[in-house]
């Protein structure tokens, strides 16, 4: 029996990365997943490769209305939405200064307004299952211990950590047994990472190694780790566990 049986989850960010990750393991573990990205093509390949339990949704997470079709087609191919997981995200570099305003506006657009409509077009269609679900959002390191060197980041996860206890706290109020609980990545090997890696701001090597230097345990994170908390915050083992940060940052966030 998997931790996922009879769940059907809705993840965003699907197409690679951590989201590709978190689908992967979702079916292994005898879920059903509709796997979300504005990357359709890479999103339908992951899925035709996962067979009948996943499917594939063109989702830009800054448009209600396409966040609304993705829980409908959910729903239909499915029967159902148990599970959200928002981890469509984007990290580009800026201080307060110097940030371009149409870089700030982006940030915070995908990474907070994105989580608010999920769980906005979510919530009713989860709450009519009458069964037990979760919501699972992906923060960072960077939510708890904020960066000069990317401001709109720095701001777009930490107001989705309020974002998060305000739903998990909502939910238990109001006795619906929806989850709402976040995980905090530090710097994973996802193409995000690979993007400042090769950026040219430095040799490859001079980059991983000062990105590896901010998490105590000196290392890069891969997304199967990120991918595992993920599972188990969004499995019943964790009944009784809402309004949390799980962090998978090799110690980052507490670095003295």
């Amino acid at each position: 029996m998997g931790r996922m049986d009879g769940k059907v989850a809705l993840v965003t960010g699907g197409a690679e990365g951590i989201g590709a990750t978190v689908g992967r393991k979702m079916v292994e573990e005898g879920g059903s997943v509709m796997l979300c990205d504005i990357q359709i093509d890479k999103a339908q390949a992951l899925a035709d490769e996962l067979g009948d339990r996943a499917q594939a949704f063109q989702l830009d997470v800054r448009d209600l209305d396409q966040w609304n079709a993705a829980v409908k087609a959910t729903v239909d191919s499915f029967g159902k939405i148990t599970t959200l997981c928002n981890i469509a995200g984007i990290s580009e570099p800026g201080n307060v200064v110097d940030v371009d305003l149409d870089s700030w506006q982006r940030t915070i657009d995908i990474n907070l307004v994105g989580p608010f409509y999920g769980c906005r077009a979510a919530l009713p269609a989860m709450e009519a299952t009458g069964e037990p679900c979760s919501i699972v959002n992906i923060g960072s390191m960077i939510a708890i211990r904020p960066a000069a060197f990317v401001a709109a980041y720095s701001a777009s996860k930490a107001g989705l950590v309020g974002l998060t206890r305000s739903v998990a706290l909502d939910c238990a109020e109001r006795g619906v047994p929806v989850r709402a609980n976040m995980v905090h990545p530090g710097a994973i090997r996802t193409p995000m990472y690979d993007r400042y890696k090769y950026s040219g701001m430095d040799t490859p090597e001079n980059i991983e190694t000062n990105f590896a230097a901010t998490h105590p345990m000196n290392r890069i994170g891969e997304p199967d780790e990120v991918a595992k908390a993920v599972l188990f915050l969004a499995s019943d083992d964790a009944s009784f566990t809402t309004g949390v940060d799980f962090t998978v940052d090799g110690g980052g966030s507490i670095r003295s």
